[in-house]
C-alpha cells in the first residue's frame, strides 16, 4: 500500500475498526474511507454497491462484524448467521466486482472445534463439531475466510483472512448482558465497588452513560438532584438482576474456562502488517510455478485443482489465563474488595481456546502488551470514557 492508497475500513468505529484506522494514521497513511451505520448500512447489498462505485477503495480492511458475548451467541442465533453472510457477502462481493487490490477479512478463533488439540492451529478448522453456544457466528466466519480462499482460487485475487483471539481494548463493549467478557467483567467490578462505597454520583454517572434495563435516570443529569432512597433502591434491584451487589459480585459459570486476550491495537498492528507484508502466495503452500494460477488456468496447464486450505493466520498471543483468575486481576487493579461467586448453573462455552500464533511470528509479526498490562490500560481507558463525559451533577 501507498501512503496515499485509498483504503476503506468497514466498521472502522468498533473495537477492531477503530484500533485499525488508528494504527494507519499512525503509519502515515492518509486517504482513508469510513461510514458509520447510519451511513451506510452493509446488509444493504445496493447501497453496498453504490458506495464502491462512488468510493473505488484500493484496499478494505473488513473489521465490521455483528458481535456479542456468550449470551448474545446463544439468544440472537439466527442475526449472529444471517447478518455476518449478508456484511460478508457484500463487502467482500463489492471488493471483487470494483477490482480492490487487497482485502483483509478479520474472523474470529471460535471457527475451531470445541474439542481440538491446544494450542489450536489453522489446520484443526473443520476436523471436528464446533461449541453449539456460538456456532451461528462461527460458522459465518467460516464461509467469510472460505470466500477469501476462494475468491483467491477462482479469480486470483488477494483476499488473506486473519483469526484473532478474544480482543480488548478502546471502545469496547461493556454491556453488562451482551459485551465481550473482559470489559462486561471491568464494569461490574467497578459497578460493585461504587455500590459498597455507596458511591451514587459516580453510579448515576455510569449509568446515565451505558444504560441497563428499564432503568430511566436521565431527569438525574441535569442540575445537583439528589439520589434519594427510592432511587437508591431502584438502582440496587436493577444491579442486582446481573449479580451486582454491594458485597459480592457472582458472574457466569465455574470460572475454569481458559481464555486468551490481546490487546487490540496490537491486533490492528497485527492486521496492518499482514496487509503491508503478507500475500496469498505466502500462505498457499504452492510451488513457485503454481502461484497466481486460478482454478481454470490450473486445467489449461494441465494441472490438476490443488487442495489449498486452511490459508488464514491466528493472530493472538499464545497465552492463557482462567476466567477466575483474570477476575481476581480485574479486581485487584479496580481496587474491589467484595468477594466474587461463582454460578455454575450458567454455561461456561468451550472450555480452552488457546491457539498457535506460530505462523503469524514466522511470518513477523509478535504481541508485545502481556495481560496485566492490558488491563491497567482498559480500565483506565474505562474511567478516562466516564470522566469525559460531562454530567450536570
Amino acid at each position: 500500500m501507498d501512503k496515499n492508497s485509498k483504503i476503506y475500513v468497514a466498521g472502522h468505529g468498533g473495537l477492531v475498526g477503530s484500533a485499525i484506522w488508528k494504527s494507519l494514521q499512525k503509519k502515515g497513511y492518509t486517504n482513508l474511507v469510513g461510514r458509520t451505520h447510519a451511513e451506510l448500512d452493509l446488509l444493504d447489498g445496493p447501497a453496498v454497491k453504490a458506495f464502491f462505485d462512488q468510493e473505488k477503495p484500493e484496499y478494505v480492511f473488513l473489521a465490521a462484524a455483528f458481535v456479542g458475548g456468550i449470551m448474545a451467541n446463544s439468544i440472537f442465533r439466527a442475526d449472529f448467521i444471517y447478518k455476518n453472510l449478508q456484511i460478508q457477502q457484500h463487502v467482500i462481493g463489492e471488493s471483487y466486482r470494483t477490482k480492490v487490490k487487497k482485502l483483509l477479512f478479520l474472523g474470529s478463533t471460535c471457527i475451531y472445534p470445541k474439542d481440538v488439540p491446544q494450542p489450536m492451529r489453522e489446520e484443526a478448522l473443520l476436523t471436528a463439531p464446533l461449541e453449539f453456544t456460538n456456532e451461528p457466528y462461527a460458522l459465518a466466519k467460516i464461509a467469510g475466510l472460505k470466500m477469501c480462499e476462494s475468491f483467491n482460487m477462482q479469480y486470483g485475487t488477494n483476499y488473506i483472512a486473519v483469526m484473532p483471539t478474544n480482543l480488548y481494548g478502546p471502545n469496547d463493549n461493556f454491556h453488562l448482558e451482551n459485551g465481550h467478557v473482559l470489559p462486561a467483567m471491568i464494569r461490574k467490578v467497578y459497578l460493585s465497588k461504587c455500590l459498597m462505597e455507596e458511591d451514587w454520583d459516580a453510579l448515576v454517572h455510569d449509568l446515565i452513560l451505558r444504560p441497563i434495563g428499564e432503568l430511566d435516570l436521565s431527569h438525574l443529569s441535569q442540575g445537583k438532584k439528589p439520589v434519594d432512597t427510592p432511587m437508591q433502591e431502584a438502582i440496587r434491584t436493577a444491579l442486582a438482576s446481573f449479580g451486582i451487589s454491594a458485597s459480592q459480585l457472582t458472574l457466569w459459570g465455574s470460572g475454569n474456562p481458559l481464555r486468551e486476550f490481546l490487546w487490540s491495537e496490537e491486533m490492528a498492528d497485527a492486521c496492518v502488517f499482514v496487509m503491508e507484508q503478507v500475500d496469498f502466495s505466502d500462505l498457499n503452500g504452492l510451488p513457485k510455478t503454481m502461484q497466481g494460477l486460478t482454478t481454470s488456468q490450473f486445467l489449461e496447464h494441465g494441472y490438476q485443482v490443488p487442495e489449498v486450505r486452511n490459508c488464514h493466520i491466528n493472530v493472538g498471543t499464545g497465552k492463557e489465563i482462567t476466567i477466575a483468575d483474570l477476575a481476581q486481576l480485574v479486581k485487584q487493579t479496580v481496587g474491589y474488595k467484595g468477594n466474587i461467586l461463582w454460578d455454575g448453573s450458567k454455561p461456561d462455552g468451550t472450555m480452552r481456546k488457546l491457539i498457535d500464533v506460530s505462523k503469524l511470528n514466522r511470518l513477523g509479526w509478535h504481541h508485545k502488551i502481556e495481560i496485566d498490562e492490558g488491563v491497567r490500560k482498559l480500565y483506565d481507558w474505562y474511567l478516562h470514557a466516564l470522566g469525559g463525559q460531562k454530567l450536570m451533577r
